[in-house]
């Protein structure tokens, strides 16, 4: 099983021709079954090969997309701490084939009731270096485990124990780990060997756990088996007193009651028409729906694939169009429930044209010439109608989840909540702790996304579902911190423009620029240099780097087969039967 799981091949494609594909996991099957049912038994797609593993057997089991999607990331909380957990939060998307309606879930880090404005603040109003990163006091109250029971519970065919059952036995039996996972504990090996708890979880007394070596978390198991009895345990029991404790030594401010008053948020998805498309994401608070609906208008109808995906003038509307939105996002985005978010008029259509205008097709314009819109002007428009994961599941019914959730950086705040092997998040960082001080991920905000208590942080996790006549066709994510929006944006455009299969969608390489700072990023080996002197020559300051993002993906085809990828710059896989 274990070298199965292990597989160096880490993009799989499900594809039937005239044939149905029984078995897709590893590679392609060499038999074939004609038998209309194995095209639609469903399709699961994560970071890691074990929780992409845990959906499938849970579909199998008779569960349905709610339930894997539940199962899976409950896995990743054990199997990739670094990146996500039950100690952070993130936002779900589900499409039921029942109503063909995309519902949003957001069940994200909100700030506790004792945060101010100023936590992070110094005497002379300067921002303090990783207050808002490391330890305690950068933990908001996690949300997972509070979302997924929602979602679960409301939607989900099997009893909630059977969906955790596989977290419990990964926590207490272990799983042999990669060199993602040793690589990321090294990174952060100052901050995790500061605290105790977090430092008896990710290492042997100090030292570093070796690829492919055993991780234990019994502590997390004996934890998981509490939420899989009673999830509230996490919030109002034995859990959440072990959390308020914890923070109350080690000078955090989360108590027991900013446990007790947690509650997951369901919200109108952001959606919108490209094209022959419709495009549903996530809305506000996170950035991810607004931005990516408001690229798409302002690229139109301009034929890309008559452009060339990779020709200079693609990636400069690109890069201009990714520069407008990540402007306007840091004027004008934040927590619907504290600032007016203006959703219809960042989307519309008529707003996109207005931006598309302000692009000089053979110049680049610098980022300090490039400001949001007045609010004014805006309101005319008003009225028309870093590490993080995802994953992605659809079942045979072609009921869709795409799930996007995190601990924020790299192993959170590098905490451990003691007797938990809960890993604390350091999402207060996605906060602006002063306006115009740049985050982990270099965004900057301003008052909208200002720090305020029971407010949730603005964030840039864009699970999107696309259908096409009313009939699923994408469901897609990403992790990478600011450049998620972009990542999701170009493997959409892969798909519904360039006509790629998922696999090449979802392996391309990628282009990045969020306003500030202004340059544009590319995937070092990506693009030939011709190209790349073109953008310059335009004014656009290049920088380029190794391949970023951990994307996944799943499409249904107009044969109505599934093909799903996991990314290549990852780990992960797809598991389908």
């Amino acid at each position: 099983m274990l070298p199965n799981l292990y597989s160096k091949l880490r993009i799989y494609t499900c594809f039937i021709t005239t044939a149905v594909l029984f078995g897709c996991q590893q590679q392609l099957q060499p038999n074939l079954r004609h038998s209309q049912q194995g095209s639609k038994q469903g399709m699961a797609v994560s970071a890691h090969p074990l929780a992409s593993a845990a959906g499938l057997k849970v579909l199998q089991q008779g569960g349905n997309a709610v339930d894997a999607a539940a199962a899976a990331a409950l896995a990743i909380s054990v199997v990739e701490p670094f990146s996500a957990g039950i100690g952070g939060g993130g936002f779900l998307l589900l499409r039921r084939a029942e109503t063909g309606t995309v519902q949003a879930l957001d069940f994200r880090e909100r700030a506790p009731k004792r945060a101010a404005r100023d936590m992070y603040m110094d005497k002379q109003g300067k921002v303090r270096p990783r207050a808002s990163l490391d330890g305690h006091l950068a933990a908001g109250i996690p949300g997972t485990v509070a979302g997924l029971y929602v979602v679960q519970r409301e939607y989900g065919k099997l009893p909630w124990a059977a969906v955790v059952a596989e977290a419990i036995d990964l926590a207490q039996n272990g799983f042999p780990v990669s060199s993602r996972f040793t690589e990321a504990v090294a990174r952060r090996a100052n901050v995790i060997n500061k605290n105790p708890a977090a430092r008896e979880v990710f290492t042997r007394g100090g030292v570093l756990y070796k690829p492919g070596e055993k991780l234990v978390q019994r502590d997390l198991a004996r934890t998981l088996r509490q939420i899989a009895k009673n999830p509230q345990s996490f919030y109002r029991g034995d859990i959440a007193r072990a959390i308020a404790s914890d923070m109350a030594k080690n000078g955090g401010i989360m108590t027991l009651e900013d446990l007790k008053n947690y509650t997951p948020i369901w919200r109108n998805p952001v959606c919108g028409k490209f094209r022959a498309y419709e495009i549903c994401a996530m809305s506000p608070p996170s950035s991810g729906g607004v931005h990516l609906l408001q690229i798409l208008n302002i690229i139109g109808d301009t034929d890309l694939k008559r452009l060339g995906r990779k020709s200079p003038d693609t990636l400069h509307l690109l890069a201009e169009s990714m520069r407008i939105a990540y402007a306007d996002r840091a004027e004008f985005l934040g927590d619907p429930g504290f600032v007016r978010v203006p959703v219809k008029a960042l989307i519309s259509k008529n707003y996109g044209k207005l931006r598309r205008s302000q692009i000089e097709i053979s110049k680049a314009k610098p980022s300090s010439e490039v400001k949001a819109v007045d609010a004014k002007t805006l309101s005319g428009f008003a009225y028309e109608s870093p590490e993080t994961t995802h994953l992605t599941v659809v079942d045979k019914d072609r009921n869709v989840v795409s799930l996007t959730f995190t601990v924020n950086g790299r192993f959170g705040a590098g905490a451990v909540a003691a007797g938990t092997g809960i890993l604390l998040n350091n999402e207060m960082d996605d906060f602006a702790a002063a306006p115009g001080v740049p985050n982990l991920s270099g965004l900057v905000g301003g008052d909208a996304n200002s720090i305020a208590p029971g407010k949730t942080p603005l964030s840039s996790m864009t699970p999107v579902i696309v259908t096409e006549n009313g009939k699923f066709r994408l469901a897609a994510g990403a992790p990478g911190g600011s450049t998620i929006i972009t990542t999701v944006l170009q493997i959409v455009l892969n798909v519904l423009v360039h006509d790629m299969n998922v696999g090449d969608a979802v392996s391309a390489p990628r282009v990045h620029h969020q306003w500030q700072p202004d340059r544009l990023m590319v995937e070092s080996g990506g693009f030939d240099a011709a190209t790349l002197a073109q953008l310059r020559k335009r004014g656009h300051q290049i920088t380029e780097r190794s391949g970023w993002g951990n994307a996944n993906a799943i499409v249904q085809t107009d044969k109505g087969w599934l093909e799903g990828a996991a990314d290549p710059r990852g780990e992960g896989e797809v598991r389908g039967f």
